[in-house]
């Protein structure tokens, strides 16, 4: 289906504010956890590793399911899967409501709200690009910021709720809020196709012509049988009772004999449709390896090898400190007194700001994106490093900040993806890098509680965090340093498959 072009406005700006309410509503209490990760500690009793997986599978999930998402999105369109998506949200945080243990937790808000918030995800984000060209850049920031809105307001949301309702009724109202998720998607009207035929006549044309005269002629004997038994057998019957039995049994006969050449014409389409089948899998399986040989060439990429495991470490740890910052400050013995605005709002406010700044230094041509991108890493590992001397609301207010604005780095990894392996092989090295950062963001957190259960304080966590951080980043300056220059251009004029242009223009 080819859609007509991008009004880059119009309906579009619709799309916009209602793809930015979606994010806000899925993604607020998700990325606002850590204030219900205290709860549930005191709730349930497990420990600080056990307890945290819940958090880190709801904002890791979506990301290693993104392939299904992208499928799900391609096949049924944008607004079905964010209305359908609004339902698993809502639903999964009303059944976490209910949780008897944190293994329930596990698949009512781990599963549930993490994999619909992905299909959302996905789902905004497709149909913003379908409605913008020259103004994608600017739509999209725009769309992205709505998450980081969300953990700022459903941080200080969340914490009111518990007081005035309980853990039970917080998540009851935060649920209900999410339906207005539906809502926003109904609004998500599909940009329509160009000379788009029919519907019918789009069904019909997309039938090999084989199976379509196979089942006319089916057909066909069919209305033969019925004109038989119906005009002929019957006429007689009525008017010579006598020769009906024998007139019956000769249109037996002759059906019989349809029978015979309708077997073997059936025979013979099912050898056709056989072999069809068979050319069908092996051009499949061909497609399949050489998007195993395109993903090997991507790794020979040392830049972009070097990116992996940057963006796996950096969530790793970077992440924990959305989830576990205000049991941080609990540890500190801090008293709420001191609060001013939870230390997750601080990080989600300073991550909007983040991602805009740096999206902005980003579009001048003065700056490497690469090297910039790797400045974050390396600020982020001093700051993590720097956690375990924070003993007052000050200085863990601060550091919330720094942190909240270099996670805002996110904004600039697409630039940053696309200039390692160019804009040809971008959704699949984007595909690639997106499943181990959800492959860090679930793991991070469970390991630095477990850090805590082991060792009954923070600092050594948040050293070995600040450590994974500093390490990604140390390995792709490594790989950007100019002495690689040549390797990293020879693997980059190699010609483009047809089958990664295909998938990106699909995705």
């Amino acid at each position: 289906m080819v859609f007509r072009k991008p009004p880059d406005g119009g309906w579009g700006w619709v799309i916009v504010v209602v793809s930015f309410f979606t994010q806000f509503l899925c993604y607020g209490s998700p990325l606002a956890v850590g204030v219900l990760y205290l709860e549930w500690l005191d709730a349930f009793g497990e420990g600080k590793g056990k307890t945290a997986w819940v958090g880190s599978l709801a904002n890791g999930i979506g990301l290693l399911a993104s392939p299904v998402c992208s499928i799900c999105v391609s096949s049924f369109g944008a607004r079905p899967v964010a209305i359908f998506s609004g339902f698993m949200v809502a639903g999964g945080l009303m059944m976490s409501s209910f949780a008897p243990n944190i293994y329930f937790l596990y698949v009512s808000y781990g599963i549930v709200v993490g994999l619909g918030c992905g299909l959302l995800y996905t789902a905004t984000v497709t149909i913003t690009c379908q409605y913008f060209d020259k103004r994608r850049g600017l739509a999209l920031g725009l769309i992205s910021t709505g998450s980081s809105v969300g953990l700022f307001i459903y941080a200080a949301l969340q914490r009111e709720l518990i007081e005035l309702y309980g853990l039970d009724g917080c998540l009851l109202i935060v649920g209900a809020l999410s339906l207005n998720i539906l809502a926003c998607g109904s609004l998500m009207r599909p940009l329509e196709s160009s000379n788009s035929p029919p519907p019918e006549k789009m069904f019909v044309d997309k039938v090999p012509d084989q199976y379509f005269v196979y089942h006319e002629k089916e057909k066909t004997v069919e209305e033969n049988i019925s004109i038989l038994e119906k005009g002929y057998i019957d006429e007689k019957c009525v008017n010579n009772v006598p020769d009906c039995k024998q007139d019956s049994i000769l249109s037996k006969n002759a059906l019989s004999s349809i029978n015979v050449n309708e077997k073997d014409t059936y025979k013979k389409k099912v050898v056709e449709q056989t072999n069809f089948c068979k050319q069908l899998a092996k051009r499949k399986w061909q497609l399949y390896l050489t998007y195993w040989k395109e993903t090997m060439v991507l790794f020979k990429n040392k830049v972009f090898s070097a990116l992996f495991v940057a963006i796996l470490l950096f969530d790793i740890g970077g992440f924990p400190p959305s989830l576990l910052m205000e049991d941080v400050a609990r540890s500190a013995n801090i008293s709420e007194d001191d609060y001013y605005m939870p230390l997750i709002s601080i990080i989600g406010i300073m991550t909007t700001v983040g991602k805009l700044i740096l999206g902005i230094l980003a579009d001048f041509k003065w700056v490497n994106t690469l090297y910039l991108y790797v400045t974050t890493l390396l600020m982020t590992g001093v700051a993590l490093f720097a956690i375990p001397f924070a003993k007052s609301y000050l200085t863990l207010a601060m550091l919330s900040g720094i942190l909240g604005f270099l996670t805002g780095n996110w904004s600039i990894f697409p630039y940053v993806t696309t200039k390692t392996v160019g804009i040809e092989k971008l959704t699949h090295a984007y595909g690639i890098l997106m499943f181990f950062a959800g492959l860090g963001n679930s793991l991070g957190p469970p390991i630095v509680g477990w850090f805590y259960d082991w060792t009954q304080e923070y600092n050594t966590a948040f050293y070995f965090s600040g450590f994974c951080v500093l390490l990604g980043g140390f390995l792709l300056l490594l790989a950007a340093l100019p002495c690689w220059n040549a390797c990293t251009n020879q693997s980059s004029k190699l010609p483009p498959n047809t089958y990664s242009y295909k998938v990106a223009s699909n995705a």
